[in-house]
């Protein structure tokens, strides 16, 4: 059986520049160690990481729906390390390869750019963008036409079935936030300005990045002061999906619609799915034999998240 550990951890590029109470931030903190130290103690000789992107490397002149990364680079945005993760390339392509004759629709990049969304856990729960050979899977979650809860499940499991044939200990990692939604403007109704920045932003200057990230900082201010048009974040769902992650129910995970996640726990909800790929991925590759429990959960509205953590192991059984 394949050695395979899996990890899924909330992100938020709020960390730092608007933090909750001070027990509130070192809870985290201790969550994000725990998990750290069980990685570091696997040793994982490979990382597939399942994350999304914030209009910062993937845009609407050209979106794809699922993208692998041949060769990325993090675009160092909030408070996350700029530079270049450590894709193995040759790994990288026969993964596409098995995932595209699997029927799944993958796009492939040998010039990714990714956000905090991939560089904080890579950081946070590895210890660098380069500590480990890391597969980089992007699963559009802002932008509409989204892909749907069992497209996301089954590139997972083609994932899965890949790295079982590998014969190394692999690490999952699935990134995202729960019930949130933050200010990430849609092209429906854009201005123009905005509109261009969402087709075709691609490596804005040092102002235009900063400008963004103040009005991010601004809307979570507003939003934990109650003053705000966001959505608000929805603990009933995020604990509900937490239990069927745990109890790997996927057909209800499967039964989960686009436009019910977005009227009921945001429109930025849909990152979730990197987390049902990640299980899937850890599904396939074990065989079924593995254990998911959640080890973590906060609604943290000065971060605009439901803010949790889940971890699974392989069995015997």
């Amino acid at each position: 059986m394949t050695a395979a550990l899996l990890a899924c951890l909330s992100h938020t590029p709020l960390k730092g520049y608007f933090d909750p109470p001070a027990a509130v931030v070192n809870e985290v903190a201790g969550v994000v160690a725990r998990l750290r130290a069980e990685i570091e103690a696997f040793d994982p000789e490979l990382v597939f990481l399942f994350a999304p992107d914030h209009y910062n490397g993937f845009f609407l002149e050209t979106m794809p729906q699922l993208c692998l990364g041949v060769a990325a680079d993090s675009v160092g945005d909030y408070a996350t390390s700029a530079g270049p993760l450590r894709v193995p390339r040759e790994i990288a392509e026969a993964c596409a390869d098995h995932v595209v004759a699997r029927d799944i629709d993958l796009a492939v990049s040998y010039r990714m750019q990714v956000d905090h969304g991939f560089a904080q856990p890579l950081e946070e729960l590895t210890g660098g963008l380069a500590r480990y050979p890391v597969i980089p899977l992007f699963i559009n979650s802002v932008a509409p036409p989204l892909v749907s809860f069992r497209r996301a499940r089954q590139f997972g499991e083609a994932v899965g079935e890949f790295a079982r044939g590998l014969g190394k200990r692999v690490l999952f990692i699935g990134s995202g936030g729960l019930s949130h939604n933050p200010p990430v403007p849609q092209i429906a109704t854009a201005t123009p300005e905005v509109a261009e920045r969402l087709i075709a932003g691609r490596n804005p200057d040092a102002a235009a990045r900063a400008a963004r990230q103040q009005r991010t900082l601004d809307a979570a201010i507003r939003f934990a002061g109650g003053d705000s048009p966001l959505h608000p974040l929805n603990p009933n769902w995020d604990e509900a999906f937490l239990a069927n992650l745990a109890c790997q129910d996927w057909t209800a995970l499967d039964g989960y619609g686009n436009a019910a996640i977005t009227e009921a726990a945001g429109a930025s909800a849909h990152e979730v799915k990197t987390w049902v790929a990640a299980n899937a991925a850890m599904n396939a590759a074990t065989g079924g034999r593995y254990t998911a429990s959640p080890r973590f959960y906060r609604a943290i509205p000065e971060w605009i998240a439901g803010f949790a953590a889940l971890t699974g192991a392989a069995t015997d059984a």
